[in-house]
């Protein structure tokens, strides 16, 4: 799996974010392009912001034993796959608002580094490697571009 920490990693998803445009229409999928880049947001929020409250001890638990390794592995999405109900991004977004957005967590979490990441907290699966944290970060984004064909 590519290794989204390093710049060159980071500028080529960067660069795949780019061609997208408010007209961009999915290959699968309900999402319109600018909810796309909301979804893909909240994967950051929960690592930046406080905006998403933490499971409760029962879901967690559930979380990391039922879900986390479909998320933090090498193994892709499947298309259409289930979204966690935070994940849902219902309303209607500002394509350039959201593109952004993306673009400096992604910058963010570059300059910051793996090693930030190694043993860090995850939101809803306890601590993760910075092996797992990339596989998580990565993967998320190059499913979602693929699904919007770039």
């Amino acid at each position: 799996m590519k290794n989204i920490f390093t710049k060159e990693v980071s500028n080529e998803v960067i660069s795949r974010i780019e061609k997208l445009t408010p007209e961009t229409q999915p290959n699968w999928g309900t999402m319109s392009v600018a909810q796309m880049l909301a979804h893909c947001c909240v994967t950051y929020e929960m690592v930046y912001t406080n905006k998403h409250p933490k499971p409760n001890a029962f879901t967690r638990w559930i979380l990391k034993t039922v879900i986390k390794n479909s998320v933090v592995s090498e193994k892709p999405y499947p298309k259409n796959g289930k979204t966690a109900p935070q994940f849902l991004i219902k309303e209607d977004k500002l394509f350039e608002t959201e593109k952004k957005r993306l673009i400096d967590f992604i910058n963010k979490t570059q300059q910051l580094g793996e090693n930030e990441f190694d043993k860090k907290e995850s939101h809803s699966f306890g601590k993760l490697t910075k092996k797992e944290w990339n596989n998580m970060f990565y993967k998320h984004l190059d499913h979602h571009l693929t699904q919007f064909g770039v």
